[in-house]
Formats: C-alpha cells, structure tokens, sequence
C-alpha cells in the first residue's frame, strides 16, 4: 500500500504564480500587507514559499516582506512545518510576523513546534470601508487639510517618529531616528499622504501604507497629544478616505484593541469590523 506523499513548503515557481496571485485576490482584504509584497516582488528571490494539495491547488502562502514574514492560508488544514523559516530566522533575521488572527494561531503552533516562540503579541481589530465616509466634519476651523510637499519633509519627519515611539514601536525595543526617517520618506516618494496644520505647524497624519489588487489600506494616523480631542483625526480621517474612495478603491485598516478611541473614530465615518489581526515580533 503507497503512502499519500506529505505536503510541504516550497519555493515559488513561475509556473505558480497564477495560482498564488488567485489565492491572494480571493483573500485580498485579509492579506493586505501580502498581496502588496506579492506585487512588488520584482526578481528578488525567496519572498514566496507556498503548500499545494493534492490537485495541485495552492492553498497557503508565506510571503517575505523584508525582515517580517505574511502568511496567508486559505484553509484551517493542518499547516506541515515550515523547516525552511530557521534558515530565515537565522540569516535576515525575522522581525514580526503578521496577518489574520486564525492563520497566526496555525503558524505560531508551527513555528513553536521549530523552537520559535513570539516575544511579544499585538492584536489589532481589522477593518474596512467600500463607500465614502460620513459624519466627519468636526468643526476645525483653525486647521487646514492637504497634501504635504517636500518643504514639509522634515515635520513630517518628527511626527512620524512621535508615531512611531507611540504606536508601533515594540516593548524592549529601542528607536532608530535614522530608520524612522527613510520610512518616511519612503512613504512621502510611494505612497499618499495628508496632513492636518495649525499656524503653519503640522499637528497631524494619515497615509497609505499598502496598494494591492483593489484596496489601498491606510495607516500612520497621527495626531499630537496635545491637539487631541477635538475631532481633528476624524476629519482628517473622512477627507482623506473620501479621495481614496474616490479612486475607485476600497479602503482597510487595522486597529489596535487596546485603542477603542481610534476604533471609535473608524466605526464613526463608516468604517466596520472585519476580524481579528495580529503582530508577533521575534
């Protein structure tokens, strides 16, 4: 009696594109972060590892964005060990790990099975909008909305790192000001980007940290401590998301669950829940 050959990862062929780019778009708004780096995979190598069943279908995906790793499983089917991340962990090494709660809970077993156990674990609420916003025109008169240009570059510069030690910045972890300023500028050459000024000074942000297939997911929403309060992120919130809509795009975003003023103020302009997202970090 043949024994039913088992399932495990392999590196991305040409002749598989197809089928993961397929696996992507029918999950598009789960795997945001995935199907971005999917696109821009350009010719570097070892940034897809994907399982198939038996008819060959592909039915997970584990994608490589620099030093984070994005998984996308289409199914609850038992996940083989993925062997191929010590080498990753080892050699890059292997920052965080994210996506939908129920496909990190598969891998964190995978990985811990491998000896790699999470540091710290960050859940976040996913969320999305198809149509215009609403209710966001707080009563700002003394603020002004637009887009940033390159003399504000360096404003922009101190308000995201301030973003950066606030929200993102890992327990234990320590700030890099020069890291933080190529993201930004990053940001400012790639993606979209709009801010909220008073008297000449920036007092807030929002951007685009991800195009895919048809949705653009938002982050970097900052406002200054002291500025707060007065209904400025949802306005600059509504403004901005209504340009984006306006492309002919759906909108995503995820929250941090231990921010219900920030969800509060999604849910308000039309924002709703999708599901649970969470970070890892190694």
């Amino acid at each position: 009696m043949s024994r039913r050959p088992q399932r495990r990862w392999r590196k991305m062929k040409n002749k598989d594109i197809a089928g993961a780019e397929a696996l992507l778009r029918s999950h598009e708004q789960w795997h945001m972060n995935a199907c971005n780096r999917f696109i821009n995979r350009s010719r570097e190598k070892n940034i897809v590892w994907l399982l198939k069943n038996d008819a060959g279908a592909v039915t997970a995906l584990m994608v490589r964005a620099k030093q984070s790793l994005l998984p996308a499983l289409a199914s609850a089917d038992p996940v083989p060990p993925p062997d191929f991340l010590r080498g990753f962990f080892r050699d890059i090494p292997v920052h965080s790990l994210q996506g939908r709660a129920r496909d990190m809970a598969i891998m964190e077993a995978a990985l811990e099975k491998l000896g790699l156990y999470a540091r710290e674990k960050i859940d976040y609420d996913l969320m999305c909008i198809e149509r215009p916003p609403s209710d966001f025109y707080a009563s700002c008169a003394e603020v002004t909305f637009r887009k940033p240009d390159s003399a504000d570059i360096n404003a922009l510069a101190a308000l995201h790192a301030a973003y950066e030690r606030e929200e993102v910045l890992p327990a234990a972890s320590e700030f890099s000001a020069a890291a933080s300023r190529l993201n930004i500028e990053r940001i400012f050459s790639k993606e979209q980007i709009f801010v909220a000024e008073i008297d000449g000074r920036l007092i807030g942000k929002i951007n685009t940290n991800a195009t895919t297939f048809t949705r653009y997911q938002v982050g970097g929403v900052y406002v200054l401590p002291e500025y707060r309060g007065r209904g400025i992120a949802r306005r600059m919130a509504g403004e901005f998301i209504t340009g984006l809509v306006a492309q002919g795009r759906g909108i995503s975003l995820f929250v941090k669950k231990t921010n219900p003023a920030a969800r509060r103020v999604y849910q308000r302009i039309g924002f709703e829940p999708l599901g649970d997202y969470r970070i890892n970090y190694y």
